[in-house]
């Protein structure tokens, strides 16, 4: 089933409910849950409670989605990103001169941790961020974790996933470049926004999804200004997602509410293309550029580029420089 968190129109910022998806395109409706229903505990509960709650909502009235805002699906307590797509990894290394992917990467799924505090609805505005002229997308499934685990097999991994959406890993460029030139971060380059959405799919819907391996196969593109630029499958992905779990949940704990990413499907961004192409081509994103993201049985999400509020970053002070002498 499909599962959105919302809140309607006239009501305030901070309300919060958690509806049931049906129909199709214009026709598609969100039946509300119970008050009170929260996301998390809603996946993580036993298939037939969940059925149960699901035909209580579908029989009340459903809410067009123009006279609601789709929030993001979870405000999550921590949020992973791997780097899974060996073409993305091949891409991004050519831009730095390496030939290819570093065999280090083969060895296990390394990931960055994420801002959890900065995740936007699958149709909000995003706005440009402070110190960067090479804005830039990344196109990525999410999978949404729903109990705790630890030291986690691949095969019990499976059961902590209780859903996937559609995810934007937005980057700033060139603040991330300068940042990892002192072997740190990224911070700033990542930290002002990461949408996620339009709502959690959860696995028993993807079951008939899946390539011999087990790994999730599905289709996904990104359109800058109605052209497309990228895409891919998630079915190119060195690790599945059972795999990234337990990986990361190696003597330490996975939580509840937690996000794993997939990282950047191959041509999943633009900076890929201009370590491939040896120039900015496509060029980076702008303020007024729509950015649409959609990967098949999951959904689209679609962000503009706007000015930001008039409370604008103040700028950064340089450090204090400590007096040296020779000796």
């Amino acid at each position: 089933m499909k599962l959105a968190a919302f809140r309607r129109r006239t009501e305030p910022p901070g309300v919060r409910h958690v509806g049931l998806v049906m129909g199709d395109g214009p026709d598609r409706w969100i039946h509300p849950f119970e008050p009170g229903t929260e996301m998390v505990p809603l996946l993580a509960a036993d298939a037939a409670r969940r059925e149960a709650a699901a035909d209580t909502a579908a029989q009340a009235d459903g809410i067009r989605l123009r006279d609601l805002v789709l929030l993001p699906p979870v405000y999550p307590v921590a949020m992973r990103d791997f780097l899974t797509f060996e073409a993305h990894v091949d891409g991004m290394e050519r831009g730095h001169g390496n030939p290819g992917p570093p065999e280090a990467w083969y060895e296990a799924p390394v990931f960055l941790f994420m801002a959890p505090h900065a995740v936007t609805g699958p149709y909000d505005d995003i706005p440009m961020p402070p110190d960067t002229a090479r804005l830039d997308f990344e196109l990525e499934i999410a999978a949404v974790i729903c109990r705790d685990v630890r030291n986690a097999t691949v095969e019990q991994a499976g059961s902590a996933i209780g859903g996937y959406c559609v995810m934007n890993d937005w980057s700033a460029r060139d603040v991330q470049s300068r940042e990892m030139t002192l072997k740190l971060g990224p911070s700033k380059g990542k930290d002002f926004a990461t949408t996620i959405g339009p709502w959690i799919v959860t696995p028993d819907e993807l079951d008939g999804c899946r390539d011999a391996d087990g790994f999730l196969d599905l289709g996904m593109t990104v359109q800058v200004n109605g052209v497309t630029v990228g895409s891919d499958r998630s079915g190119h992905m060195g690790w599945s997602f059972e795999h990234l779990v337990a990986h990361a949940s190696r003597a330490s704990w996975v939580k509840a509410g937690e996000v794993l990413a997939s990282g950047t499907c191959a041509s999943g961004s633009l900076a890929e293309s201009w370590g491939r192409n040896g120039t900015l081509d496509p060029p980076p994103l702008r303020i007024g550029d729509v950015v649409e993201m959609s990967i098949d049985r999951l959904g689209t999400i679609r962000n503009e580029i706007v000015v930001p509020a008039e409370d604008a970053a103040p700028p950064v002070p340089p450090a204090r420089r400590r007096v040296r002498q020779e000796t």
